[in-house]
């Protein structure tokens, strides 16, 4: 018979499942504070860029670096910070990374050139790939019941999706009404409540991990996802041919192929690959980082198309996506809380990256004379519907049954997929659109109604990309995940099965 602690089974390696705490949704609200800062700032300046470019005085070119050095920084160190996690403990990790990204936040509110809003931005990266595995290995490990964890994880899903809309309706707001710099100043008041209430509420946990630090294995992998960015950045500026293009593009893939291999030998690798060996998390993963692509998407070239085509104000912008929030809020809870206890991960995710790619297959459409009721709106509430029913049910299943000692660099592998997914999007579809852009002007005279029409025609080379990311997201999840619904019973030892 197996042993018990206070009527509860032991797991499998012989420890306790963790005791809940009394404070555990005080906790979740912390939690939840620190990650809608991080996602906030991943689309929050982007409807300010605008104001940005005019005031510091960069090129078209150097544009997309204000997002982009954010997601590089971040999404390339957070396997460190996981890892860190593990090795010094959770709450220490994620205190230092909330003060960290406040600092980070005002060097880059009070920048006075474009270098130092960028240092700024990456400096937001690093502290935020500390405090985001933290974070997510907080709520792994503080919601152990499984009815309240898909509760929990419905929260953080939806707020880890709507984030990014919610970021730019209030990018609109503080541009309109102040100026841009306080899209970065906001961060300072979410900075202080986590802070005060995450020293209050959050125990002191121990170290769960007694090995070394992966030295080369960070290397490896930093250098690897630096070099993939980069290429895909260059692209649009040196051409596809080049060896500023495809040169780091393939070393990227070289450094990531010797990552791997390295950790088939590493005493303490950074990142076991045991974690990565069950079919649900492993598709879990392939979701979370298609989603931050098609997002990352969505909210730049359709805020670009509201501002540029249709003249809207930034916070008129911020405002016409909240339908999508709302969308999304709604089908997270349906998704985690019935979707997928009585269905199964191999049903709902799917089902949602099919719905999100219709969207984006209707707003290649949009044109001079469209309008929002009409035309904008239907596909982003489409949109919105099917990341609500993707995001919590990928978070939940990526981090489910990982043992104790994994659990901050499974949660860091989390957001690095999301995020790397996010920069490499962002830098693709830029690229593409530029690229479409260019062709079609070649030959003609440049007049300015064949230049909106141009841009026009870009934004739609970023819809279809986008709507083809999701399809491929759509066919991966559904020969990947397992059929029927999950089992959470705590026996059952984490990547057993194929």
């Amino acid at each position: 018979m197996p042993q018990t602690t206070a009527g509860r089974p032991l797991r499998s390696g012989g420890t306790a499942p963790p005791r809940t705490s009394p404070h555990r949704w005080w906790i979740l609200a912390v939690i939840g504070i620190a990650q809608l800062m991080v996602v906030l700032d991943a689309t929050v300046v982007n409807i300010a860029l605008p104001s940005i470019q005019g005031d510091l005085g960069f090129t078209d070119s150097n544009r997309q670096w204000i997002v982009t050095s954010y997601s590089l920084a971040f999404g390339s160190l957070l396997l460190l910070g996981g890892r860190l996690a593990d090795l010094i403990g959770r709450k220490a990790v994620f205190m230092v990374g909330v003060a960290g990204f406040a600092s980070a936040s005002a060097l880059a509110g009070a920048a006075w050139n474009f270098e130092i809003l960028v240092a700024g931005r990456a400096l937001q990266g690093l502290s935020g790939a500390m405090l985001a595995p933290a974070a997510l290995s907080l709520l792994n490990t503080t919601f152990t019941d499984a009815k309240e964890r898909a509760k929990a994880f419905g929260v953080y899903g939806a707020i880890t999706g709507a984030g990014g809309a919610t970021g730019l309706l209030l990018g609109g707001l503080l541009t309109e009404s102040l100026n841009w710099r306080w899209t970065l100043y906001i961060n300072l008041v979410f900075a202080v409540i986590a802070l005060t209430a995450g020293w209050i509420l959050l125990g002191r946990s121990a170290r769960t991990s007694r090995t070394r630090l992966d030295l080369p294995g960070t290397a490896l992998v930093c250098a690897g996802l630096f070099a993939l960015v980069y290429g895909f950045s260059n692209a649009d500026i040196h051409g596809w041919s080049s060896p500023a293009a495809w040169g780091f593009l393939a070393d990227g893939a070289a450094l990531l192929a010797v990552f791997t291999w390295w950790q088939t030998r590493a005493a303490a690798p950074l990142l076991p690959l045991r974690i990565l060996l069950d079919r649900n998390r492993g598709a879990s993963f392939a979701a979370v980082a298609v989603c931050g692509a098609g997002m990352f998407c969505a909210f730049l070239f359709l805020t670009l198309y509201l501002q540029n085509i249709l003249r809207y104000s930034p916070v008129t912008t911020g405002l016409a996506f909240l339908p999508m929030v709302c969308g999304l809020m709604v089908s997270a809870q349906l998704s985690s809380r019935t979707l997928l206890p009585r269905l199964g991960p191999k049903s709902v995710v799917p089902l949602g990256m099919g719905m999100a790619a219709v969207g984006m297959v209707w707003m290649t459409d949009l044109g001079l004379s469209s309008t929002y009721a009409a035309d904008v709106l239907p596909p982003l509430l489409l949109i919105g519907l099917g990341l609500g029913l993707v995001m919590p049910a990928a978070m939940s299943l990526a981090t489910d049954r990982v043992a104790a000692e994994d659990a901050g660099v499974a949660s860091a592998a989390v957001s690095t997929m999301q995020q790397i997914g996010g920069a490499i999007g962002t830098a693709l579809l830029n690229t593409l659109a530029a690229s479409a852009r260019t062709h079609y002007l070649a030959g003609e005279p440049p007049t300015p109604e064949r230049a909106v029409q141009a841009q026009l025609h870009g934004f739609s080379t970023a819809y279809w990309c986008a709507a083809g990311i999701f399809t491929a997201g759509l066919v991966a999840t559904g020969l990947l995940y397992r059929k029927g619904p999950v089992s959470h019973d705590p026996d059952v030892p984490a990547a057993v099965h194929t």
